[in-house]
């Protein structure tokens, strides 16, 4: 609203627009609050709608990857696409999983042989080529990359599962066989 003052101002200042002083003012200085509030009322409205025509619906789920496997017995090992287990037998405490969620989802559910696995997760921002970077201030989220702890769990099936936040409401998941 301050913004909108200003450009108030500086049209009242013009000496081209005498009319629209005398419109908001009155000829005799009557109704200012009232033409006054309206003409600030029509200003935010144009403001909020400029706001709202900028904003963009999140996209939809795209593409859920199991991306790394590391464990302190085999180092990190690199999941290929369609890849359904590790090479590696992953054995030992501290087994971290890496998946990237690209579009945005509801709330991931994640388990181990059934067993929930806790992570965190971490936004993805893109470069103008697409390709994918972490964030900075500022810049559009398009995805998340999770870090998931086994915590002391071993050997089984990991299954990583998350739904749209809009339309087209699409579920994906992805599953991997951790030996």
């Amino acid at each position: 609203m301050a913004a909108l003052a200003v450009i108030v101002v500086d049209v009242l200042r013009q000496s081209q627009v005498r009319h629209t002083a005398r419109w908001f003012f009155g000829v005799d200085g009557s109704c200012m609050k009232k033409r006054l509030v309206a003409a600030l009322g029509i200003g935010g409205a144009l403001f909020l709608g400029a706001q709202t025509a900028v904003a963009a619906s999140a996209p939809p789920l795209t593409q859920l990857k199991v991306l790394k496997v590391a464990s302190p017995s085999c180092g990190v090992e690199n999941i290929d696409e369609g890849q359904t287990r590790t090479r590696c037998d992953h054995i030992g405490p501290n087994i971290m999983v890496y998946v990237l969620e690209v579009g945005y989802g509801r709330e991931a559910h994640v388990a181990l042989d059934g067993f929930e696995v806790n992570g965190t997760r971490t936004p993805v921002c893109a470069f103008k080529n697409g390709n994918l970077t972490s964030c900075t201030p500022g810049e559009k989220t398009v995805g998340y990359l999770y870090a998931l702890d086994l915590a002391g769990k071993q050997e089984g099936t990991l299954t990583f599962s998350n739904t749209s936040i809009n339309a087209p409401g699409n579920t994906m998941s992805t599953q991997l066989y951790i030996q």
